[in-house]
Parts: C-alpha cells; sequence; structure tokens
C-alpha cells in the first residue's frame, strides 16, 4: 500500500501532529482504498498514530478547539473531534485487519458482527478533511450574517442565544445578548458561534 503524498509529507515529522488526508487523493482513490474506524486505548492516540504510520497506513485524528475553564480563567485548547476513535485508512486487497487490531494504541476496529471492520464512507472522510486545516483542526464554520441569530458555545456565555450585531476585523462578531432584561453587546471570535 503507497500511502498519499500529503501522508508522506505530513508523517516525516510526526510527534503531535493529527495527520489529514488530501481530500482530492481520498476522492481519487475510490474503491481502492477505504477507510475503517479503529477505538483506541486509553491516551493512545499519540501512540497509534505513530505506530500505524510506521506500518504505512494513512490515519485521520480530526480535531477542533474547545474552551475549558482553568484554574478561573477560560482556556483554548485542542481536544479529538472523536475521542477514542481513529479513522485508519488502507489500501491492500487482502485486508490486514490483524495488523491493525494488534497495533499499540489501537484497542480494535469497529465491527457491526463477527465480520469484517465496518468501513466508513470515503466522501465522509474526505468531507472532514476539506474542513480541517493542514494540521487536522476543524476550521469555523461559514461567518455568521448581520440579524442571524446563533448560539454561543465556548466562553463564559456558552449555550446563550444571540443576534449577530456587525462583523469586526480578525475574525471578531459583535452579538446581543438578553441580560437582566437588556440586550448587552458582546465580541467574540466567529469560531465561538455556530448557527442557531
Amino acid at each position: 500500500m503507497a500511502p498519499s503524498a500529503a501522508w508522506r509529507r505530513a508523517s516525516a515529522g510526526m510527534t503531535r501532529t493529527r495527520v489529514t488526508p488530501a481530500p482530492e487523493a481520498a476522492a481519487a482513490a475510490g474503491d481502492a482504498a477505504h477507510w475503517v474506524l479503529a477505538r483506541l486505548k486509553p491516551g493512545g492516540l499519540d501512540t497509534a498514530i505513530r505506530n500505524l504510520a510506521r506500518q504505512g497506513f494513512g490515519v485521520f485524528a480530526p480535531r477542533h478547539r474547545v474552551t475549558r475553564r482553568q484554574g478561573g480563567r477560560f482556556r483554548d485548547r485542542l481536544e479529538p473531534m472523536f475521542p477514542g476513535y481513529l479513522f485508519v485508512e488502507t489500501a491492500s486487497a487482502p485486508a490486514p485487519w490483524r495488523r491493525i487490531d494488534s497495533t499499540l494504541g489501537v484497542a480494535r476496529l469497529v465491527r457491526f458482527g463477527e465480520g469484517a471492520p465496518a468501513r466508513v464512507p470515503t466522501t465522509l472522510v474526505a468531507e472532514l478533511a476539506a474542513r480541517c486545516d493542514a494540521e487536522g483542526v476543524l476550521r469555523p464554520a461559514a461567518t455568521p450574517e448581520p440579524g442571524q441569530k446563533v448560539r454561543i458555545h465556548r466562553g463564559p456565555f456558552a449555550d446563550f442565544v444571540a443576534r449577530v450585531e456587525a462583523l469586526g476585523p480578525d475574525e471578531r462578531v459583535y452579538v446581543l445578548i438578553e441580560l437582566l432584561g437588556e440586550a448587552r453587546r458582546v465580541a467574540l471570535r466567529t469560531g465561538d458561534i455556530a448557527a442557531a
């Protein structure tokens, strides 16, 4: 199996890197290459990525930014979009399921019944990869329009519904939040909101 060129470039310096497949390569591979889902051992993401790369498999572990409260402060950090799971690409005709199952960091492949592991549609992985940057981090959704209702999903106003007032520079958006019976203007990053 020959991994895609994007995989070879990304795996060269892989310590904490989550590898993203090239969407066009995944779509062009068609039936030759397919994706399966591996359940990971606790804390086994980096180990699984490193060992699957050594064996020549392509992997994809999309991440997203989350804001957590830590020590009275809000801090952004990257977390896996699907904690405990990893997409694995294989293109060989006789499927090497046992090699993947016995890889350090991998608990088992996701199966339905006793048969072969369930295949993940290539288009699903390609669409996820298209929404991620080069490091596999999910990019924010489309820019909201003034007057649109949005839900805040990060920061001290998480789960509040607000109305977009204006768009600012540097991916900022100004929203109006109803607090104590009055509309308050708050500046947020576009990645902190989603359409309501």
